[in-house]
Parts: C-alpha cells; sequence; structure tokens
C-alpha cells in the first residue's frame, strides 16, 4: 500500500494522456487529482481504515464499469471506491463517476467534481468515457440508494438499467463491487425533505441521531467480484437487459453478505 506523501507519485503514474499543463481531454486537471487524492487519502487508510478485497478483479487497463451499491446518506462509498484504485492498483487507475445531475449546481462541488474526474450523470457522457477506454463508475440506484435508512443499509433498491444497455453498446466487462460500513458512519434515521433541502439544492438532507451527516470513524470494507461479461448491442428487449440487471444486483448482493460475514454478520 502507498505512503500518504506517496499520491503525487500515484497521479503522475495514471495512464492518462495530460497534456503540458497536466490537464486531460476531458477537463481532469493534474494538480486538483494531487489535492483531492490526498484528502481522500487520509480518510481511507486513517479515519475510516478502509479494507479492500478482490481489487486484483480491475483490469489494469481498457475500458470497465464498476458497479456498487449505495447507502450511508451520502456518496461516502464512492469516494472509498475512488481511492481504492489509486492507491491499491498497480497500475493506480482513475474512476470516474456519474454523479447526480444536482451537483452540477452547487457552487464548490461542481467544478471540482469535474477537474478530478467526476462528471454528471448523462449517457453521452458516459459513453465517451468508456469509448476513450477509462474506468467508469455507476451507481444503479442512484440518490434513492444514499437514501435509504439505517435499518435498511444492507438491501437494495431498484436498480435502474441504463448502465446495462451502455455497457452492452460498448462492449464493457462490468466490476461489482460492494461497500460495507458507510451506514455505521453515517447511520441515517430519516431524510428531510421540502424547503431546507430545497435551499441546500439537494433532493433531501440525511438526518443523523446527532442530527448533521458528520460521518463517525466506523470500518469500511470494499469487495471487488470477478468481471462480468455479457452479450449483445445495447438494443436488446427490456425482458434480456433486466435479466442481466438482475445477475450484477444479485453478484452485488452476495459481496455484501460476504461483507457483513467478514464483520462477524452484525446486523
Amino acid at each position: 500500500m502507498a505512503r500518504d506523501d506517496s499520491v503525487k507519485e500515484l497521479v503522475d503514474r495514471l495512464e492518462i494522456p495530460f497534456n503540458a499543463w497536466g490537464v486531460d481531454p476531458f477537463g481532469v486537471s493534474k494538480r486538483h487529482l494531487v489535492i483531492g487524492f490526498r484528502i481522500l487519502a487520509a480518510l481511507y487508510r486513517h479515519y475510516f481504515r478502509v479494507q479492500c478485497y478482490g481489487i486484483e478483479h480491475v483490469p489494469r487497463r481498457g475500458r470497465v464499469m464498476l458497479v456498487g451499491n449505495h447507502s450511508g446518506g451520502i456518496a461516502l462509498d464512492g469516494a472509498m471506491i475512488l481511492a481504492s484504485t489509486l492507491l491499491e492498483m498497480d497500475p493506480p487507475r482513475l474512476a470516474q463517476g456519474m454523479v447526480e445531475k444536482f451537483m452540477a449546481r452547487l457552487p464548490i462541488s461542481a467544478p471540482w467534481s469535474a477537474k478530478i474526474g467526476q462528471v454528471v450523470g448523462l449517457p453521452e457522457h458516459a459513453q465517451r468515457l468508456l469509448e476513450a477506454d477509462r474506468m467508469l463508475m455507476v451507481f444503479p440506484e442512484g440518490a434513492r440508494g444514499t437514501a435509504k435508512l439505517y435499518k435498511e443499509r444492507y438491501s437494495l433498491v431498484d436498480f435502474g438499467t441504463g448502465f446495462m444497455r451502455l455497457a452492452l453498446q460498448t462492449r464493457t466487462p462490468i466490476v461489482p463491487v460492494a461497500a460495507v460500513g458507510t451506514s455505521d458512519a453515517i447511520p441515517t434515521v430519516f431524510n428531510l425533505e421540502g424547503p431546507i433541502a430545497h435551499l441546500l439544492q439537494v433532493p433531501y438532507l440525511p438526518v443523523t441521531p446527532w442530527g448533521l451527516p458528520l460521518p463517525l470513524p466506523a470500518k469500511i470494507t470494499l469487495h471487488y467480484g470477478e468481471p462480468m461479461y455479457f452479450e449483445g448491442n445495447g438494443r436488446e428487449e427490456d425482458d434480456v437487459v433486466h435479466r442481466y440487471v438482475d445477475e450484477v444486483k444479485k453478484r452485488i448482493a452476495a459481496l455484501i453478505d460476504e461483507g457483513r460475514a467478514l464483520r462477524g454478520g452484525r446486523r
């Protein structure tokens, strides 16, 4: 595992075509990556003490789609997955996530998201990334996943099907990944909607037993499964696509169960 002070070295080793100013064709900035990943590395290693299993299943090069579960009020799982592919892989890789559209309206997150490789979840953006042989991170549960309450933390809500059609269209392998423990860091007891959420320009505000969704230093584990390959071109009948999606969902559910078993099966 790399040391905290090696983040710049890891970013320098990314196999991304940065120009002379340290910016790639998608607007990703090396300078912003170093700043952002130094923060993520500290959280990953020292605050949440993340343990990562199965990272060897992620292809070292070429297009791939990481598909995971969402929980814990905010996208803490996504942040830790981003950290894992840079800190744990050799060579390091940058996962680029599809963020919710409301993130593009927030004054701070919008420019920073783009500069560290995260893009608004539109199909055309995802297709461009995959056709450039990048690694795409997708959460088919969307905001409904992060909105799950603590008592629902190990469940999976309905998956969208767009990710599967995109994987078929671009002939992209899917690597399932489960994050376990994010809901222990931010145990949501209910979601505050209405005027306050509207004022903050978010769909909801997760409320914890101590009020604000400030995370506890709970231990988080990440579990990567073997790549899944599906035949098709993206124009399949809905029942075929739904069957493929269910296969991915079942695999992620199995990885969640593996994570729970390692944690002693805590409910």
